[in-house]
């Protein structure tokens, strides 16, 4: 239980530097709705969402008023539709999507994650529908998130889903180009995801998780912001003991909703996503702690070490408060979705080329990014790659959410709404790749991941 001293504190967080919850999650597999029927597979999946997932809104509410803890987002995962719906040998899985949609319309989450498929190696006949479904499911649907992972540190990188992945991002943008190409907000490709990721897009229910699970994201970049403005000019020491101790508070208030939540709800705790998630919102941006770390902006040098820094305290402050701790943890570098890296971008100071050097150390990677709308799939495909490989050479999770907003060009600006903010399209090298993406297979692991 929380002392005194800590419900002080959080108190404090919460009224001044905009402590919240950012989401309770509950992963729920899929994998008994199997049948050879679509029809009555999606029958299978609504009835079975909507019965486990039927407290989760009010249950999140209720200990949201109880404790005084915002909590913004109730969300499901479920199990990769590539793999629980295989049963089904269809050649589109349009209906599963709509299914999901309905069933979380019926729960209350903003949104579902799972439309997913694993393709690491290479794509079963399941896996080809899911990805040929996903632009007409992302545009039709409004509450449906997908996610591909094309790669791994053990299995390397399969070229081919990656250089598909160019197309199928380009196809979604021009099916919602009417509606600021939005549909590409809800999908992200992986190299290493986890299964236990509770943030949208990218999460799913994993195949060795437990029956249902919650997952709990907690958030606070403006409390670690606050912190880091009572130790401006100290030496590194003492600015990594400090992000580290608020991250062990952060942690803490994550672990009390998370285990509550579980037992009100009858369903197993899972582990505390803390990752530093910013919104528009002024004092909740990660841009803001790198000044306060001392960078005039984003995009200057030492970004790429100041990230680490955050980076690194931040896990190292969760896992002394949890012996739970999982999903991404870290701190994300969304542009959009951060009113300082927008400015930033506007000023001139962050660009693609550094975004990917900040990725190497972060917790994910190129996340809610504009690009022009003429940009060739086959450049997408390579930012895809280069994403891809850094996860799989560092052994960790990276990640593209990337929006080609059609009938924009470089220096525009977008308007997603809500937490998906604002987002300057930013140029991309007018240098080709064609040939490269073209050739096609895998990459292999790296030698460092035969560890057996």
């Amino acid at each position: 239980m929380l002392t005194f001293q800590e419900i002080s504190e959080t108190n404090q967080m919460i009224a001044e530097a905009n402590l919240d919850v950012r989401t309770i999650t509950m992963g729920i597999s899929l994998l008994d709705c199997a049948d050879t029927d679509i029809g009555r597979f999606n029958e299978r999946i609504y009835e079975k969402i909507t019965r486990t997932a039927g407290g989760l809104v009010k249950t999140g509410d209720d200990i949201g008023n109880q404790y005084g803890i915002p909590i913004v987002n109730k969300r499901v995962s479920v199990t990769p539709i590539a793999i629980a719906a295989a049963g089904c040998r269809a050649n589109n899985y349009l209906s599963v999507a709509e299914t999901l949609d309905r069933a979380a319309e019926a729960v209350g989450v903003n949104f579902i994650g799972g439309f997913s498929a694993l393709l690491d190696k290479g794509s079963t006949e399941s896996d080809k529908a899911l990805v040929r479904s996903i632009p007409r499911a992302l545009a039709e649907t409004n509450r449906v998130c997908a996610s591909v992972s094309v790669g791994s540190t053990r299995n390397g990188i399969n070229m081919n889903a990656v250089r598909k992945m160019g197309y199928i991002i380009k196809e979604m943008a021009e099916l919602t180009r009417d509606a600021n190409s939005i549909a590409c907000a809800k999908f992200v490709v992986f190299c290493n995801p986890v299964e236990d990721n509770p943030f949208m897009a990218g999460a799913f229910h994993g195949v060795a998780e437990r029956e249902s699970v919650i997952n709990v994201g907690v958030s606070g970049p403006g409390v670690v912001k606050r912190a880091l403005a009572d130790v401006r000019g100290v030496d590194f020491e003492t600015l990594c003991e400090t992000i580290k101790r608020t991250s062990f508070k952060i942690t803490r208030v994550g672990q009390l909703v998370a285990q509550e939540a579980s037992h009100r709800l009858g369903v197993p705790f899972g582990g505390i996503d803390l990752s530093l998630a910013p919104t528009p919102a002024m004092n909740d941006s990660i841009a803001e702690i790198l000044q306060e770390m001392g960078l005039e902006q984003p995009g200057a040098p030492g970004t790429t070490a100041a990230v680490a820094i955050l980076n690194d305290n931040v896990k190292k402050g969760g896992v002394m408060a949890s012996s739970y701790v999982g999903g991404l943890s870290g701190a994300f570098i969304p542009v959009s979705e951060d009113h300082g890296m927008i400015e930033a971008v506007e000023a001139g100071a962050l660009t693609l080329e550094k975004l990917e050097a900040m990725t190497c150390v972060c917790s994910v990677g190129i996340d809610m990014v504009a690009i022009p709308g003429d940009t060739p799939p086959e450049t997408i495909s390579g930012i895809i790659a280069d994403e891809a490989a850094i996860g799989m050479i560092n052994g960790k999770t990276t990640a593209v959410r990337i929006i080609p907003v059609i009938g924009k060009n470089t220096g525009d600006s977008v308007e997603f709404g809500g937490l998906l903010g604002r987002a300057p399209v930013m140029p991309v090298s007018r240098f080709s790749c064609s040939d490269f993406i073209q050739r096609g297979g895998r990459i292999p692991g790296p030698i460092h991941s035969f560890k057996n």
